[in-house]
Parts: C-alpha cells; structure tokens; sequence
C-alpha cells in the first residue's frame, strides 16, 4: 500500500472524531492530489514556529497535530523541570479557529496537570512573550500564523525566557513530540487548572510599552497619525499605547479595526505589501496625516509609510525603518554615555547597513540568522551586555529586552516619537533617513519571493538551492563574486584565495553571494511558507542628501538588472 494512503487510513480510527473521518474518506475516494498534500508530511517547527493550512491530515493545522505537539511539549516540560509547579501562558489572534485551538492547547496542558494562563480574547504576540516572564511561566504558546492567507493557522511556542524556542529546545521537543502517537494525546481536560487572564496582563504590558517606546518627544499635538490593525490584534494595544504616551491625532481605520479573520479589505494581511495599506495611505493623503501605520494580524510587524522630500506619503521597507530606529537608539545611547558593552542585532539577509552604522559608534552588531528567536537567544546568551534594540528586513524590530521577540506595539510608539520630535526640529522621519544614508552610505534593498506549492513545489525549491550550490555565480552585474557564505555547509569561501573559513552560527539552508562592488544576493527557502525567497542588496555613496533621488535611482536600476540576470521577477 501505498505509505501515503496507509497513513491517511489511520485517520479513520474512533480516535479521530466523525466530521474528520469523513473528510479523510473524501480525499481517500475522490482527491487523491489533495490527499498527498496534506499527509506526504508532518508539519515541523520553521524559523516562525508551526505553520500551515487548516483543516484534517498530518500536513494541516488541526486539533490533532496541535494536541499531539501540546502532549510532546509537556512532557519536555517535565523531563526539564519536573511535574510540580508547572506554568504555561497562551494567546491567540483573529484567525479562524485560533480561539478553539488555543482552548484544545490549554485542555491538553491541564490534562497533563500544567497550570495554564489563557487570555480571554485575541491578543498580541508581544503581549504574549511579555506574559512568560511577567507571569513567571516556564513556556508560552501563541495561536497564530502571522500575516499569511486566511487559511492558515499556527502554533509558535516560548520558552521561560519570553523567547522563541532554539537549539537546544527545539530539537528535544521536536523529538519528544515524532516519538508520540495521536492515541497518546491526553485531550480530558482538568478544569481548575485553566486560568482566565486579560486587564492585569494588559495594563502591566501597555505601561511596560509606553515607558520602553516613550523619548518625551516634542510635537505631539501637531503630529497625525493614520493606524490601520488590518482585521487583527494591536487594536487591542497600539490606540491605548499611543493615547497614553501623548498622541491625540490618531485616525483609525475603522473598516479594518474589527478582528476579522477573512481578512476581507486586503488581499493580504501583511504590511510589508503596499496593497494591504492602501486604504490607510488613502485616508493620510486626504486628511493630511503625517505618518500611516499598519500591523499584521499577530501585531509583530508593521509597515509605515511617512512624507517624502516631495511631500507625498511614502511607504518604507523594514530594513529602512530598522535603520533609522536603530538609530535613534545609538544616538539616546551615546548622549547617556556609552558603557562599552552595548550591543545591537540583525540579521544575515537584511540591510548590511545596520553593521556600517553601528561601527561608526563604536558598538558591536550581532547578526543572527533569520527569525527574532536568535536575536532573543543573543540577549540569553550574553547577559553581560546591554541589548538597545534590533530588527530584521521583514518589517519586525524589538526595542529593548521587555519583549522578547519582535513588537510593533513598542515599535510603533517608537516611530511615532521619531517622526515628532524631527517634525518639532523642523526636519522629518524620511530626512532623518536621508542623513543616515550620506553618513554611512546609501543602501538599497529588495526582496523577491516566489510561492512553490505543495510537495513538487518543495522539490523544486531544493532542486534550485542545489543548483546554486553546484553552479555558483561568478559575476553579479559586472562585479566578481569574491565570497560564498553557505550557512547549511557552516563554511565561508573566500572566492579569489580560495581559502574557507567557518560559520559560527547554527546550521541553516542559506546561501550569500557578496560582490567586490558590495553588492549582495541572498536565497532561503522560508521556513513557514512555501516560498524560496531572494534578497538582493546594493550601496553607494552619498555625499549629500540633495544627491539622493539620483543615488536611489542608480541603485534601482541596479537591482533591476540582478534581478533579470538571475532571471527574477517582481
């Protein structure tokens, strides 16, 4: 039989309840495609945690692989701690089913006799990894997959930190959970074990917000803002946030601020698409607002869009807002008085600016890999330093360690006091931008994500890693290729001495070009979409801000032609 179908047959035991058995009979009579697709694997733990469509099989998001991944993670729970005591949080967002999910995940936690805490609406994903360490638990879960399609739903799981789980966690409870049968989930719930929370958690996490994002910026009273929640969280937190740091003009997009799960205003739920802003950019423009914000349904990214030298709203990407607030905080840092211990963090595929900048003051710059679970391991790992704050290029950035992974309600808050405080000045948030650029050179990113679906799809974005691997690049635009990074080989080849050197970061399917010229590309599979995506990165000079329409004009065009020598498309 074929191991596919004899898998899917398992799925027809009493176990599972009728509605699911006669979904899994469906597919086995009449879709033999969709059958393959959603038990050719098991779901797995990526940079973002589990993520997947929802509905029956061991590739789906449901009660099952979540209940079976719960029983995995409390038993780790008790190998590591022992079974007194033990304290979980949960969250969970707008998606469709999260909130019954997140009720499955506290029953099988209780059932296995873990105090749960389970809010009692939707709430943020930083509010969450706030909630670990405020409620001394020793783990966290939130229900979410973030800013993908409505289909999808997820599972990111936190350790006692606040941070995202790695190595060595990771593998363990992966571990522990392949070597369960669903038969082994425990799904009687014990009642009294389950907790309620919601204002308490709250009012601690929005002052904890507002203290970390405030600088006691001018201007707030003729600084407006356009805020759009995108049908998801930060409604619960970013208005309250900004109401009590100061800000009086803010203009909610009220057709979005409903949590609604279907998403039904955008065709995508993440910021970091212009589209998904276009109903904010229409109401800054014709109200005149200084600046337009928008979240992704769990409130851990967000896109802003602030006037340019032309005075038309602007959308940034996340490696420019990354800079400018990492900025900010170099600067507030140095007027404190440097202790010589400071440090800031990025990742490898975002802007190589971030390292420029922050050698010109003197201060380290960590570079993890992709996803805010390193950049909070980075604040574990070195507790001797002091972490100011850090972002990546895919428009999440965490100010200070309150939170542990990355928070668009502090980080909104943050913008917002940037952008007054230039306004107040007589300068703005985008010429702030612009002098950052002629002090440590003008850099230009762009990111280019194609979608291969299913298990071809999965095939065939190995096939084209391999293929990079096997045929590197010599030449980018003109310009040699003068070093390899491969992350998954851990090696770093020097391509004009042929020499190597190792990587000291955890293994992972990457592959860096770097040119002599400074230009960069970047290809990884993502890890919770089935994506291969390619990040391309060039720099220039800029003498003067004046000269900056040229400048970003080149770089353009630059990235244009990468982009169609590799045979790319946007």
């Amino acid at each position: 039989m074929d191991p596919i179908v004899a898998t899917a047959k398992t799925w027809l035991s009493d176990f599972f309840d009728p509605a699911v058995r006669r979904e899994v009979s469906d597919l086995l009579a009449n879709n033999p495609e969709e059958l393959k697709d959603r038990f050719y694997k098991n779901l797995e733990f990526g940079t973002g945690g589990m993520r997947g469509v929802m509905g029956a099989g061991t590739n789906r998001i449901n009660k099952y692989t979540l209940g079976k991944s719960t029983q995995g993670l409390s038993r780790y729970l008790q190998q590591v701690y022992g079974k007194e005591g033990l304290r979980v949080v949960i969250a969970y967002d707008c998606r469709h089913n999260s909130q019954s999910l997140a009720q499955t995940v506290a029953e099988v936690f209780s059932a296995n006799g873990i105090r749960v805490f389970l809010f009692s609406e939707l709430r943020t994903t930083p509010e969450l990894s706030f909630a670990v360490r405020y409620l001394k638990c020793h783990a966290g879960v939130v229900l979410t997959a973030s800013h993908n399609p409505p289909e999808y739903n997820g599972y990111k799981v936190y350790w006692t930190d606040g941070g995202q789980i790695v190595p060595p966690q990771d593998r363990e409870i992966i571990a522990e959970i392949n070597s369960l049968d669903y038969p082994d989930i425990r799904f009687a719930p014990n009642p009294e074990l389950i907790q309620r929370i919601d204002k308490e958690v709250d009012e601690a996490f929005i002052e904890a917000s507002v203290q970390n994002g405030s600088i006691g910026a001018r201007g707030k009273a003729d600084f407006s803002i356009v805020f759009t929640s995108l049908h998801g969280t930060s409604i619960t937190a970013i208005p309250e946030v900004l109401k009590r740091a100061g800000y009086t003009r803010v203009s909610i997009i009220e057709e979005q601020a409903t949590p609604d799960g279907s998403f039904p205003t955008v065709k995508s739920p993440n910021p970091e698409e212009p589209a998904a802003l276009a109903l904010a950019l229409e109401r800054g423009e014709a109200i005149g607002a200084d600046m337009v914000v928008g979240t992704d349904p769990d409130s851990d990214r967000l896109g802003i869009a602030v006037r340019n030298g032309e005075g038309r709203l602007e959308l940034l990407n996340g490696n420019q807002t990354m800079v400018l607030m990492t900025r900010f905080l170099l600067d507030k840092a140095k007027k404190n008085g440097l202790g010589g211990n400071e440090f800031v963090a990025s990742t490898i595929v975002s802007t190589p600016m971030m390292e420029a900048m922050a050698g010109a003051y003197g201060v380290e710059c960590k570079v993890s890999l992709t996803g805010f679970k390193w950049i909070a391991k980075m604040i574990v790992d070195f507790p001797h330093q002091h972490f100011l704050g850090g972002g990546e290029e895919s428009f999440g950035f965490m100010v200070g360690d309150f939170v542990r992974d990355k928070d668009a309600v502090t980080a909104t808050l943050l913008a917002c006091e940037i952008a007054a405080e230039a306004k107040a000045a007589g300068s703005s948030f985008y010429n702030e931008l612009l002098k950052c650029y002629a002090e440590f050179g003008c850099y230009r990113e762009r990111l280019v994500s194609l979608t291969k679906k299913g298990m071809d799809g999965a095939a065939e974005i190995a096939r084209m890693m391999v293929d990079l691997r096997e045929n590197p690049l010599k030449t980018l635009d003109g310009s040699p290729v003068v070093r390899i990074d491969d992350y998954q080989a851990s090696v770093s080849r020097n391509q004009e001495t042929g020499t190597r050197s190792p990587i000291d970061l955890p293994k992972s399917n990457v592959l860096i070009y770097s040119t002599a010229d400074g230009t960069r590309v970047a290809a990884r599979p993502s890890g919770t979409e089935p994506k291969i995506k390619f990040y391309v990165s060039v720099n220039a000079p800029l003498e003067d801000v004046s000269g900056y329409p040229v400048a970003h004009s080149a770089l353009e065009a630059k990235i244009d032609r990468i982009l169609a020598e590799l045979k790319l498309h946007t």
